[in-house]
């Protein structure tokens, strides 16, 4: 009996502590975050290596910066088919990436401008880009098949005539624009043409302030033509930009966990303060949250063809979607006593017009038909709004100063010289349209007008008479709140809303589609 109680005492204090911490320790490490892979310009390599790290220590999630010139770095990636992020030094990067279908999302993040980096107190008294072939000056730039700053200055020169000559001139090419920094830095080279930003970050270097536009031909000792070209040349450099941009891959096994990071590195109280930390011009940003909340105030008639749509965003973003449906002119109402929402999805442009200080410009995405629904067979026999007048018709209308749909038919109706007498049989006038479908299916009425799209999956209860007139149309559009907080959430949801599922989701809706 003691040995039991000795042997009951070891397995409950020692043998099934043991087990325990051997479960967890491994159900511990099966939950071990996966670490993002984020392949990241050189040129660009502070403000995201210090937003990598806080990051890691704000959440848990590792992130693996793999570094290089943006070009080598994009034909890596097309090679491998596989990372989280990519955060090239220019935007056509980011073009030829989504037109090869390596990029999914992108969420712009600082300006850079190239520009003529030497030493400090400029020892070889360089002006402008023609002194960078004079025969006592050793000049360098980043190579523009692999480095985004040798690109663009490529393509300036190219487009000045002067690329031969620059290219036969140069001392060196180097993999990224950190190499140029550097060799100006030890004498290697006296000139180079870098980032704003990376020139900055060297204490000991530099920008030549080229004179751009207020640079007289004169100045110039070359002859006149190569003066003109001189001239453009350093009014391109000038006037040159390109954005930095987080760019989520379409190899990305963690869509969600990259967007995440993307948007941390995105947002004006955490990553953008780092950009200008290091010198970078910080582009506008979101209001950082881990789950934001994105409010959309969309027209009622929309919601058949947006719904699956704005789930598939929810799902893919990491964050929640607040939407009020609506007739268009409660929304808008509530606009006007000071609502502000992210996003606006109108029924109709009269409604987004109304509103149209509020927001930025807007696009035109779906449009849609106004129509008489009828009981399946059509038991009044009614063909024409004029059929809609005979006695005995119970007639629902859409809300002429609520609703986008109602304002329509109201002016439709009133062109055709219809609407006063047919108040005579209208019965109820809804703010939507589903409100008026359903007291069609359940016999209150005998016939309504709504839309096309109020059609749509009740078909085999309804059927619907076409209406021929020119105004017995509305066109939808979508924009995002000049203010909002969440800004670039709320475009990254209109391009959803512009992709081949969403257009197919809306034309089995009933709707047309209007955006390219």
């Amino acid at each position: 009996m003691k040995l039991k109680k000795l042997l009951f005492r070891w397995v409950a204090q020692v043998a099934l502590p043991l087990l325990a911490g051997g479960f967890f320790s491994s159900a511990q490490a099966a939950k071990k975050p996966e670490p993002l892979l984020v392949f990241c310009a050189a040129g660009i390599r502070q403000p995201v290596e210090a937003a990598a790290q806080a990051y890691e220590k704000e959440y848990g999630i590792p992130i693996h910066l793999q570094y290089g010139g943006t070009g080598t770095l994009l034909s890596s990636l097309k090679a491998a088919g596989a990372g989280d992020l990519f955060i090239p030094a220019e935007e056509s990067y980011v073009v030829s990436g989504r037109q090869a279908g390596l990029i999914k999302e992108s969420i712009p993040l600082a300006t850079l401008r190239p520009v003529i980096a030497v030493k400090k107190g400029n020892p070889k008294g360089i002006r402008n880009l023609a002194d960078l072939l004079r025969g006592d000056v050793a000049f360098g730039m980043a190579n523009p098949d692999a480095a985004a700053s040798g690109k663009i200055a490529k393509e300036i020169l190219v487009e000045t005539g002067q690329w031969a000559e620059f290219e036969k001139k140069a001392k060196v090419f180097k993999p990224t624009v950190n190499d140029i920094a550097n060799d100006i830095k030890i004498g290697a080279i006296d000139a180079g043409v870098v980032w704003d930003a990376t020139a900055r970050q060297y204490p000991d270097l530099e920008i030549v302030e080229l004179p751009g536009a207020e640079r007289d031909a004169d100045l110039c000792p070359c002859a006149c033509a190569d003066a003109a070209s001189g001239k453009k040349a350093d009014q391109l450099f000038v006037a040159s930009r390109d954005t930095v941009s987080a760019c989520v891959l379409s190899s990305s096994k963690q869509p969600t966990e990259a967007l995440r990071f993307a948007r941390y590195l995105g947002a004006k109280d955490k990553g953008l303060p780092l950009f200008e930390k290091y010198h970078f011009t910080p582009e506008r940003g979101d209001v950082w949250a881990k789950v934001p909340d994105l409010k959309l105030f969309s027209g009622a008639m929309l919601r058949p063809g947006l719904e699956e749509t704005l789930k598939a965003f929810q799902e893919r973003e990491g964050c929640t979607i607040t939407t009020v449906y609506n007739g268009c002119g409660i929304l808008t109402a509530q606009m006007k006593a000071g609502q502000r929402p992210d996003a606006y999805f109108s029924c109709d442009t009269t409604f987004m017009d109304t509103v149209a200080d509020l927001y930025a410009d807007n696009e035109n995405i779906v449009d849609n038909f106004l129509m008489i629904l009828v009981p399946k067979g059509n038991p009044k026999g009614i063909k024409t709004p004029q059929d809609l007048l005979a006695p005995g018709v119970r007639l629902g209308l859409p809300h002429h100063e609520k609703s986008a749909m109602g304002n329509v038919a109201w002016k439709m109706l009133k062109d055709m010289g219809i609407y006063d007498a047919l108040q005579e049989n209208m019965k109820v006038e809804s703010p939507t349209g589903d409100l008026l479908v359903n007291q069609l299916r359940t016999g209150s009425l005998d016939a309504i007008i709504a839309c096309r799209s109020n059609l749509s999956g009740v078909s085999e209860h309804l059927d619907g008479v076409p209406i021929d007139h020119r105004l017995a149309n509305m066109t939808q559009p979508y924009a995002v709140g000049k203010d909002s907080a969440n800004r670039r959430l709320a475009e990254r949801l209109h391009e959803a809303i512009l992709t081949e599922e969403s257009k197919q989701r809306f034309e089995k809706a009933g709707f047309r589609w209007k955006a390219n």
